[in-house]
């Protein structure tokens, strides 16, 4: 089994559930909200809003807006981020990961 990072499990959640949002999915073309996000994910509102800011402080998530602030990933800095970081780690360390979640079959 692969060792990975002391997981945070939100932020994790967080990462992965934008990482694999498609834009049918959002209620704006700008992205998605914290509230809907924490709907989706049924997790506290201030929870998601935490992780979001690491998220954004590590360039992995966009926001758009000021009230509502809408968020998306950002795959042109996720590809750019050093392996060797810990949220990129964290968020790739695929080994519990139900991609069911993500992808219709």
């Amino acid at each position: 089994m692969t060792d990975c990072l002391d997981e945070d499990i939100a932020l994790k959640k967080i990462g992965l559930e934008l990482m694999f949002m498609t834009e049918d999915k959002y209620s704006s073309p700008d992205g998605i909200t914290a509230v809907e996000l924490a709907k989706v994910l049924e997790m506290d509102l201030n929870t998601v809003k935490k992780k979001l800011k690491i998220l954004q402080e590590n360039s992995l998530v966009r926001v758009i807006g000021i009230n509502p602030k809408y968020w998306k990933f950002d795959e042109y800095n996720f590809q750019r981020m050093d392996t060797e970081n810990e949220i990129y780690r964290l968020i790739t360390c695929f080994d519990d990961v139900d991609f069911d979640r993500f992808f219709d079959y």
